[in-house]
């Protein structure tokens, strides 16, 4: 088939069909009327002699000649609009540009306050909407939506763009009045009561199984491979309340070192290192194809990281 022949719009109407896997959804997308879009459908079946998306009894499915097209034609569009796209430089000192952020309370607790400090020096028109991981999710990073994801990711999509932050220890925090402070040691560790933190990913999470250590994530994986477990008895998603309850005096609190130095001046806190390895974490930022060439998000994306790198670990 000759591209003279081939009328571009039905490629963009294909890349939000296969996205949302919904004719709906994806004539309101594009600001289209539902039969427009079934028209669209039937002249792409047409164009590619196959069915493309088939009804089931999970909704609407993508054929395999779909699935096979799918990332081929997001990348053709991807660079079309980065050939397309307007290459005028950011000026950061004049824009009033909202960026709008996914980021655990780790990240925004930790990286936030330095990286809104440095806005204020070189961009202060420019505004931060900082998300919750709830309130967020993959198709709206994909779609450019929300303009960048930082936190820890068990799994990525393959399409976004992605880089470290950086690599952070763990330390535990607890109470100076905790009984265990003078004999610090993987046996008192284990008699104490701990709170559980953590957040990764985004999208809205799960109720915790105590007895699934496989999910319960990197401290726990650390003991499982001494063969020892340790006594949880709050879990929690938050950082900040995380970080309160070690001012409680039978908890502690096993968390990343950036987010537990926050503490380090509190009077009624301490620091100290766990008593057995735990690997490190990588605080990562992700976004979406569809901003990789824009020229603010380049601009953000690199201030972030030249912030984060003056944040002692």
């Amino acid at each position: 088939m000759k591209i003279d022949r081939i009328d571009l719009n039905l490629l963009v109407y294909l890349d939000i069909l296969l996205r949302e896997r919904s004719v709906t959804n994806a004539a309101n997308q594009l600001g289209l009327s539902q039969p427009a879009m079934s028209n669209g459908l039937r002249r792409l079946r047409d164009m590619l002699g196959d069915p493309l998306l088939v009804r089931t009894s999970d909704g609407m499915t993508p054929t395999e000649r779909a699935l096979e097209l799918q990332p081929v034609i997001r990348q053709a569009l991807s660079q079309l609009e980065k050939a397309l796209q307007s290459q005028s430089p950011f000026d950061a000192a004049e824009s009033n540009r909202v960026f709008r952020i996914m980021a655990s309370d780790y990240a925004e607790s930790a990286l936030f306050p330095q990286v809104l400090k440095r806005l204020r020096d070189v961009a202060p028109g420019v505004t931060l909407d900082i998300m919750t991981p709830s309130d967020v999710s993959f198709l709206d990073v994909e779609q450019g939506k929300v303009d960048m994801v930082i936190n820890r990711f068990d799994s990525m999509p393959q399409s976004f763009h992605q880089k470290t932050i950086w690599s952070d220890s763990f330390s535990c925090l607890f109470s100076r009045h905790n009984p265990i402070i003078d004999h610090f040691d993987l046996d008192t560790y284990l008699q104490a009561s701990h709170v559980w933190v953590s957040k990764t990913g985004f999208g809205a999470g799960v109720g915790i199984n105590p007895l699934d250590v496989q999910r319960l994530g990197w401290v726990d994986g650390a003991l499982n491979k001494l063969d020892k477990k340790r006594n949880i008895t709050v879990f929690t998603r938050h950082y900040q309340t995380a970080m309160l309850l070690a001012e409680q005096d039978d908890l502690i609190v096993t968390l990343p070192t950036r987010a537990a130095k926050l503490r380090h001046n509190h009077k009624d806190v301490v620091i100290k290192e766990p008593p057995f390895p735990i690997p490190e974490i990588e605080l990562k930022m992700a976004w979406s194809p569809l901003l990789q060439h824009n020229p603010g998000h380049q601009w953000f994306r690199k201030l972030i990281s030249d912030v984060a790198q003056l944040i002692p670990q």
